[in-house]
């Protein structure tokens, strides 16, 4: 394997993984993952709040990473699904959805985004990976599939996130 992909590959690991130790100082530790809560309202038709405003650089274009954002606000349906493999598991993050979305009201309503993602190439890479399957008409399954092979074969840890069902989606 090419020396330098592994030091970039290295360096990107590290990165998240102090992104994610930084946001755990500030917010304290995390007893339990948020994936194991029920599952999801996808966001309401309309605007969605606008993104919070970070004091880095995002790890992606912005226009990009507001189609993540999105997409995780839209389609928690696939994104709960999918692991996360950037050591975000360390602040209670259950799955790739985490990455984006803090907390929403019982509509589905985004009532917080959460500002990890937007650092993050490893959370930005899996959710784009996602949404580009999803509209490719993809299942779940075959979504989760797709992003274990092709990014999670080069991570050592992942957030414990569950398989899909067997259902189609």
């Amino acid at each position: 394997m090419n020396p330098r992909f592994l030091a970039a590959s290295a360096l990107l690991v590290g990165v998240c993984v102090a992104a994610a130790s930084a946001q755990h100082a500030q917010h304290g530790p995390v007893t339990a993952p948020r994936a194991a809560a029920a599952p999801h309202k996808p966001a309401p038709p309309g605007p969605l709040p606008p993104l919070p405003r970070v004091n880095f650089t995002p790890a992606m274009p912005m226009p990009a990473v507001q189609q993540v954002y999105e997409f995780a606000a839209r389609h928690p349906e696939v994104l709960q699904y999918m692991p996360c493999y950037c050591g975000c598991e360390r602040v209670g993050h259950g799955g790739n959805h985490d990455c984006f979305v803090k907390s929403r009201a019982a509509s589905g309503r985004i009532a917080q985004w959460d500002e990890h993602g937007i650092g993050c190439a490893v959370c930005l890479q899996v959710g784009y990976r996602a949404m580009t399957l999803f509209n490719q008409k993809k299942t779940v399954a075959e979504i989760r599939d797709a992003i274990d092979r092709e990014i999670g074969s080069r991570y050592p840890s992942s957030t414990p996130t569950p398989k899909p069902t067997g259902k189609r989606s």
